[in-house]
C-alpha cells in the first residue's frame, strides 16, 4: 500500500502533525510506502499512484493554505478521469486565533472532506473513541491548537501527537480492510 501525507506548515506544526500521522500508519502497515511531502512539491501523478491520501494544513483566515487550495485546484483533471475514485482519504489540520479558538478548523475540514468526496473517494473520520482524540481531534479527523491565547504560536502536546499517531493508525486499518 502506498500512503501519501501532503501537507503545507507554516510553523512546523502540521508538519510535526504530518510526521505523527505517518508513524501510526508505520506502526499498523509496516510493509508500507509511506511519503511525506508538501503540497508545493505534489503532482497529481502523485495523487493518482497512493492508496491513501492525508491532506494537511494550518487554517489561514477561516480556510486552507492557498498551496493545499492549488494543489486542490489542479486536482480537477483527476476528477474528470476519475482518478482518485476509490482511494481512502484522511485529513489534519492546525489552527490557532485569538483565544485559542481554532476559528476556521471546521469548515477547513469539511472543505477538505468535500474535495476527496468529489472524487468518489472514502473519506475516513476520527472516532471519539480512539487515543489522543479529546485532545487532538475532531470527528472530522486529527485537528491540534498550536497558539496560545494571545494568537502566538506554541508546540504541539504530547497529546495532541498521540491522536495524530492514533488517527494515522485508523486510517490506514480502514483502508486495510476495505483493499483486503
Amino acid at each position: 500500500m502506498r500512503i501519501l501525507i501532503v501537507f503545507q506548515s507554516d510553523y512546523g506544526h502540521t508538519k510535526s502533525m504530518a510526521e505523527s500521522i505517518a508513524a501510526g500508519a508505520k506502526a499498523v502497515a509496516p510493509e508500507s510506502e509511506i511519503v511525506l511531502q508538501i503540497a508545493e512539491q505534489t503532482s497529481n501523478e502523485d495523487l493518482e499512484h497512493a492508496d491513501v491520501l492525508f491532506f494537511g494544513t494550518p487554517v489561514h483566515m477561516g480556510s486552507m493554505a492557498w498551496s493545499m487550495k492549488k494543489l486542490v485546484d489542479q486536482g480537477a483533471k483527476l476528477w474528470m478521469e476519475n482518478r482518485l475514485e476509490g482511494k481512502v482519504g484522511g485529513v489534519f489540520v492546525t489552527g490557532g486565533g485569538f483565544g485559542d479558538a481554532g476559528g476556521g478548523v471546521e469548515t477547513t475540514m469539511i472543505g477538505l472532506h468535500a474535495n476527496f468526496l468529489e472524487h468518489g473517494m472514502m473519506v475516513v473520520g476520527f472516532p471519539k473513541s480512539l487515543p489522543g482524540y479529546a485532545d487532538g481531534g475532531l470527528q472530522w479527523g486529527a485537528y491540534a491548537r498550536c497558539a496560545t491565547h494571545e494568537g502566538m504560536p506554541k508546540e504541539l502536546s504530547a497529546t495532541q501527537q498521540v491522536g495524530a499517531r492514533s488517527y494515522g493508525a485508523h486510517v490506514v486499518e480502514v483502508a486495510q480492510k476495505l483493499f483486503a
